[in-house]
């Protein structure tokens, strides 16, 4: 019926939600009821589940997300749950509790005790009336045992005194080093009004003139700063100072850190700002009323997850609209941001060899050292002694927020202005009424991928573009005006989207950092690094990430190897990247697309200012190019019969997973076949899921998906595995197909009439705002398919679609050796 469901698990609570096509919604959530009136807990989905939580975790035994938070925890008051492992394994589920004498399945059902009326909260989102919908709930629900279980309250702080003032230094998996301090606080959650924590996480993480970040960003010590507050408990919260450094970074730390509390002080000093507050509460409301509808699955996790936080006036608000302004409230958080309350972790392969200790659950290796607050104020005094200074009022703040007149109404994107240059598609807003407004410049530049050194010259080309452009884009951002630079296969592109009252200013910018590029050395030396370490660190990803990066570059044309890639940017320099970029931008072609709450004129006027910008000024680097210098996006054609099969060793010794994806090419883009995939797709998936990872039990991760490469459709399953090899799950994928074929040889015109009717509503499914609507429409450009009335087309395909033909399409395309 077109849903899904799944579950998480947080420290606190366990959070379970699906979704399905509207017709099918009451038969499905009778069933969902039913796990929590009468579940089964049957003995072999018991054992199946340890084995699946045991995949889970051997995935994440190399990931440093996993292994630091971990460190963290452990590095705390062992009678606190924080304390506590927190994912489960074979040996927690298994091992353990089976030399104790235990049952795990009666402590199952002793742990559901817990699962009381009193303890829950339901969110349900349907189209019917309330009255309706209550009726309905009221009766599905009402079994749902009360046995008035006492709510489970954490003891508060997990830190005690002997956890606070250290420097812990722990040995990362992948290249790179990072640095986060922090300071147990006060939960924001208890002020949501006053929203204390908000206000100094948007000035202690702010990245503009005078902030830290650009302090030590122009020093060239660090590449990013996140700052705030987290945590899953209304009774213990910790903020914390993050960033990724550079190698001259690492041995600046402690200037970092001084620069850190420096700012603290200056804060503390200068007092809490109203302007500010009013500020970012503006944004705030703005935000909210205008915020973009997402999708019901999304939304209903969302909501229930604050039911628990707030009173039910605050349910679909939370902590979003801070409205108090409460100086001594953010005094009080400032005043827990102290040296003696610190907890500082550098993660970094540069400690190999000087670390005495090893964390249990991961084995991550670690030290640990006091750091007392003398120590931190003589970090102060020979911090940086470039000016910190709070934020200017924000410029991209919107004021006009009005609706334009649109005179026609227009269905899908038109060309509105075609020259040598350039080509506008235009659409506005006919759905969402929103001041906002989505904007792609897609730069096509053929000489941006035909070598390996181009590829890296384009791709640090960008990163410095970025870079260049943050400080003074950072605020548009906040404001809610975002904007990319990313690279393509066939040049770059920048989006902006967000209100279009101040669109032009930040796009105008855009574009003159565009023209007026020059190569700094001092931030080409960062980015470089930094990339060279993105490069290395692949060797650190899933296997099944890995192999899907092999698939790609078996199959599409002009796709660099990264072992070259690598190669060329080591050799790679800031001259030379000079003397690149005005060969790069020779030859290019402006792919621009505009939708939203925008007049025609206004788009037309956009793009003609971008041409005078980039092409119409005296000395300027860019020049049109030939319309037979276009490229073509194209993959490799498999030949019929033959099955190509790549092995490769993994990367990083040290992990255990292997994984396998098979591939199979069915055909271009065309409607009446894009539909019998899309349809064996919908039929197959849950059963491939079903057999390879719940029954067989391959591998935590298993899935059966389409893929399309440049407008080539295919048919993947893809299984990562710790308990067996490559070619046993390539030979489990063939036996599921085989076994699948009678079910499809055998499926009935209820089922399959049923199976259609739920792809058509999957399709018929409207856009639930801007971004997804613009993202089909320029997709549909970018692919150079131009389908736009592609749904409407598959759909009256799909009315009409017979059993036979669609067996047919298996036959020929999907089954063995087909």
């Amino acid at each position: 019926h077109g849903g899904s469901s799944n579950a998480f698990t947080s420290s606190e609570t366990t959070n379970f939600y699906f979704d399905v096509n509207a017709d099918n919604f009451e038969e499905a959530l009778d069933r969902f009821a039913q796990f929590f009136i009468k579940p089964l807990m049957s003995q072999d989905a018991v054992l199946r589940e340890i084995k699946a939580v045991d995949s889970e975790h051997k995935k994440n035994l190399l990931s440093d997300g996993w292994r630091m938070h971990q460190l963290q925890k452990h590095l705390a008051s062992k009678d606190h749950p924080y304390h506590k492992f927190s994912t489960g394994s074979w040996e927690t589920l298994e091992t353990k509790p089976k030399e104790r004498g235990l049952d795990i399945r009666l402590e199952l059902l002793k742990f559901y005790e817990n699962y009381s009326a009193n303890l829950m909260h339901l969110v349900v989102y349907v189209k019917e009336s309330l009255d309706c919908i209550q009726s309905l709930v009221e009766s599905l629900f009402s079994h749902v045992k009360n046995t008035d279980q006492r709510s489970f309250k954490c003891p508060s702080q997990p830190l005690s005194a002997e956890h606070l003032q250290l420097l812990v230094k722990a040995i990362p998996i992948i290249e790179g080093d990072y640095l986060k301090i922090s300071w147990p606080v006060t939960p924001n959650i208890q002020f949501y009004k006053e929203g204390p924590c908000r206000y100094l996480s948007h000035l202690i993480g702010h990245e503009g003139e005078g902030s830290i970040f650009h302090i030590i960003k122009e020093l060239g010590w660090a590449m990013d700063l996140v700052a705030g507050a987290g945590s899953d408990s209304n009774e213990y919260s910790f903020f914390s100072v993050g960033m990724r450094l550079t190698d001259a970074g690492h041995d600046h730390m402690e200037d970092i850190i001084g620069l850190v509390f420096k700012y603290i002080h200056l804060l503390k000093e200068d007092g809490i700002h109203e302007w500010i507050f009013d500020e970012l509460a503006s944004i705030n409301e703005t935000e909210f009323h205008y915020q973009d509808k997402v999708h019901p699955i999304s939304y209903v996790t969302s909501t229930v997850s604050s039911m628990r936080l707030f009173p039910p006036e605050e349910w679909l608000v939370g902590e979003s609209l801070p409205s108090k302004y409460a100086p001594n409230r953010i005094n009080m958080i400032l005043d827990e941001l102290s040296p003696e309350r610190v907890r500082i972790l550098c993660e970094s392969k540069k400690f190999e060899g000087s670390t005495n200790c090893a964390e249990p659950w991961y084995n991550t290796s670690y030290s640990i050292e006091n750091v007392t607050p003398y120590m931190i104020k003589q970090w102060i005094q020979k911090a940086p002694t470039e000016k910190l200074y709070l934020p200017k009022p924000n410029i991209f703040v919107p004021k006009d927020l009005s609706l334009k007149e649109v005179p026609d109404k227009v269905t899908f994107p038109t060309i509105l202005r075609k020259t040598p240059l350039s080509r506008l598609w235009y659409k506005p807003d006919m759905l969402f009424f929103t001041p906002k407004v989505y904007i792609i410049i897609d730069f096509h530049c053929p000489l941006s991928s035909h070598s390996p050194e181009a590829a890296v010259s384009t791709s640090l080309f960008v990163d410095l573009l970025v870079d260049y452009l943050n400080a003074y884009a950072y605020d548009a951002q906040i404001a809610g005006l975002f904007y990319s630079i990313y690279l393509t296969s066939t040049g770059f592109q920048v989006c902006v989207g967000g209100y279009n009252d101040k669109m032009r200013v930040l796009l105008h910018a855009i574009m003159k950092q565009i023209v007026n590029f020059v190569v700094k050395p001092n931030r080409f030396s960062a980015l470089k690094e930094t990339s060279v370490k993105d490069y290395q660190n692949f060797n650190f990803s899933q296997p099944y990430s890995q192999a899907s990066y092999y698939l790609s570059l078996i199959l599409e044309e002009k796709k660099w190897p990264l072992v070259e890639k690598l190669q060329a940017l080591s050799k790679l320099e800031s001259d030379s990247l000079a003397k690149f970029v005005p060969h790069l931008l020779s030859k290019t072609y402006l792919e621009c697309y505009i939708q939203g709450n925008i007049e025609p004129g206004e788009a037309e006027s956009i793009v003609q200012e971008i041409e005078d910008t980039i092409f119409n000024t005296p000395n300027s680097v860019f020049k049109p190019m030939s319309p037979s210098q276009y490229l073509v996006k194209r993959v490799i054609m498999l030949e019929k019969e033959i099955k190509c099969c790549y092995q490769i060793e993994g990367l990083n010794q040290k992990n255990e997973n292997s994984s396998v994806v098979q591939y199979i090419q069915v055909h271009q883009d065309d409607a009446l076949s894009n539909i019998k995939l899309e349809l064996f797709s919908l039929i197959s998936s849950q059963p491939a899921f079903n057999q390879l990872r719940t029954v067989e039990q391959l591998g935590y991760i298993t899935y059966l998906s389409l893929r399309s490469d440049r407008g080539v459709w295919a048919l993947e399953v893809v299984i990562q595995s710790t308990v067996k090899d490559p070619s046993y799950l390539d030979s489990r994928i063939d036996e599921f197909f085989k076994t699948f074929e009678s079910k499809i040889h055998e499926l009935s015109d209820k089922d399959f009439k049923r199976n259609v009717k739920s792809l058509i509503d999957s399709k018929l499914e409207k856009f639930k705002n801007l971004w997804e609507e613009s993202g089909f429409y320029w997709g549909e450009i970018e692919a150079g398919t131009l389908k736009f009335d592609r749904v409407e087309s598959e759909v009256a395909l799909l009315r009409e679609l017979k059993k036979e033909e669609f067996i047919e399409f298996f036959d020929e395309y999907i089954k063995v050796d087909a």
